[in-house]
């Protein structure tokens, strides 16, 4: 891994305390398994939140990883679940519909979810949905895919809590899996905004290596 994951060529050199801290990350966890643009993703996530216990728990399969790299090289819309994924991706064409939801609308129990909802339906095909916050929100864009209504180019699902967020991802991955849509998410309770926008950001530099 370079000192600097996911850099890309002709980017500023990378600050001394970067430099270390992927040092210190490459003696903590081993990411030989993966792929090398999975690895990259999870080494993000693990810089992002400090938390070594979180990337061992990533489920990033090498092809959903280059899905969302593709995607971004063609400037993919990002659907967030909440404001704070949307601040932490500054350099993306980000959405957030929470602001306009309303629990109970449309069937959605939470404003989470019908955000979700509105994000999925004014962009039904080829966006990123990524879930750092609600499990309720990444549940809806997966009631979404299994009803024909959202094809995303992946779906980055790391919402955490103690309550359906270990449930989410793991119907994520289920339905990945009987759909063929792609998924970066992990497994367990643990997750957030930071971890979130920690993969997509690694996407995002991977992304400026390919012609747009």
């Amino acid at each position: 891994m370079s000192e600097r994951a996911g850099a890309a060529p002709g980017a500023p050199p990378a600050h001394p305390i970067e430099i270390e801290s992927f040092r210190i990350l490459e003696g903590r966890i081993d990411l030989s398994a993966l792929g090398p643009t999975a690895a990259q993703v999870v080494a993000r996530v693990v810089h992002a939140t400090a938390d070594v216990e979180l990337g061992r728990s990533m489920v990033v399969e090498e092809a959903a990883a280059l899905a969302g790299v593709a995607a971004l090289s063609e400037g993919a819309a990002v659907l967030c679940d909440v404001e704070m994924v949307r601040a932490g991706l500054p350099r993306l064409a980000t959405i957030c519909r929470l602001g306009d939801a309303r629990a109970g609308t449309g069937g959605t129990p939470t404003r989470s979810a019908r955000g979700a909802e509105l994000a999925a339906r004014a962009h039904p095909a080829g966006a990123l949905a990524v879930a750092g916050c609600a499990p309720t929100a990444l549940e809806r864009w997966i009631d979404l895919v299994e009803a024909g209504l959202f094809r995303p180019a992946l779906v980055v699902g790391l919402p955490v809590g103690f309550v359906g967020a270990a449930e989410a991802k793991a119907h994520l991955r289920e339905v990945a899996g009987r759909t063929g849509i792609a998924c970066i998410s992990n497994v367990g309770e643990r997750g957030g905004s930071a971890a979130a926008c920690g993969a997509v950001n690694a996407l995002a530099h991977l992304s400026r290596r390919l012609p747009i």
